[in-house]
């Protein structure tokens, strides 16, 4: 399958897959089909969970598709480092495909060593307690306003673009959200401030939210810019302003990531997922 493409060098081992390539023919803990993509694993061992990650396909019925918190637990395996499966399910057949695997639920959802996980929230908290150190690394975020500042933007972009193009107000709330994130971003954490040091710090220079390396407060925020990012573009006209630099910052640092980009729907997917919405527009 053309998407997504991951490079040879990560230390985990992935396979991505359609829903349709494996129900007909295996059980969920089967290999995937001839289009699955494999990747070099960094240590393998016995005791190594099976993980069967399932996200929503795109509209061809096999790529990634539009779905922020898919890219949130994507992210989350990938960065832990563990061994894991991807299967996209098509979503205008998924009473059939997941009548005898998952009934009456939507992706994502998990399967882990057989175990069916399907609450989003808890499956993050799941992964972040069971993949632990020594062998995991922890991904929670030291301080807590890095979960919190990005909580409602999401939120104040949906309104703006459904009532585009009379969406002024609407527009100013999903700005007043950008300037808090901005603010949060160029203000330097404690752990940047060294009272020991006559340098005195008043900018930020971190790459993420809490600093630099990616917590799960990224894995939430980051999928959900990136279509904030390609859906206001497309049908709103709206770029981020340029004097958000932390903002710009922050994105620009995350797409050098290959946990990000690589689990990326391609924009396609987030124009056709967001133009209905664009057509009941008044």
């Amino acid at each position: 399958m053309p998407r997504p493409s991951f490079p040879a060098s990560l230390p985990l081992t992935l396979k991505v897959s359609s829903l349709k390539e494996q129900i007909p023919k295996e059980s969920p803990q089967a290999s995937a089909s001839s289009h699955t993509k494999e990747m070099a694993l960094r240590q393998n061992s016995d005791k190594e969970p099976i993980i069967e990650l399932f996200i929503k396909a795109g509209h061809d019925g096999e790529n990634v598709g539009n779905c922020p918190f898919c890219q949130s637990l994507f992210m989350v395996l990938w960065l832990k480092g563990v061994k894991f499966t991807v299967t996209t399910v098509d979503m205008r057949k998924k009473p059939e495909e997941l009548k005898d695997l998952a009934p009456g639920t939507n992706p994502p959802f998990l399967l882990y060593n057989g175990a069916l996980k399907t609450d989003f929230i808890k499956i993050e908290e799941f992964l972040e307690t069971t993949l632990a150190p020594p062998r995991y690394p922890h991904l929670s975020p030291l301080n807590k306003e890095s979960f919190d500042v990005g909580a409602d933007i999401f939120a104040k972009f949906s309104a703006f673009i459904k009532n585009s193009p009379n969406n002024s107000i609407q527009e100013q709330a999903l700005l007043r959200e950008f300037k808090r994130l901005d603010i949060y971003l160029n203000t330097p954490l404690p752990e940047e401030i060294d009272h020991n040091s006559r340098e005195n710090i008043t900018v930020s220079k971190r790459k993420y939210l809490d600093g630099n390396r990616l917590t799960l407060a990224d894995c939430n925020l980051l999928p959900k810019l990136h279509v904030i990012k390609v859906a206001a573009k497309k049908y709103c006209h709206f770029d981020i302003p340029a004097h958000f630099t932390g903002v710009h910052r922050y994105l620009q640092n995350a797409y050098e990531r290959e946990e990000f980009s690589q689990t990326c729907p391609a924009d396609i997917e987030i124009e056709k997922a967001y133009l209905s919405v664009a057509n009941r527009r008044s």
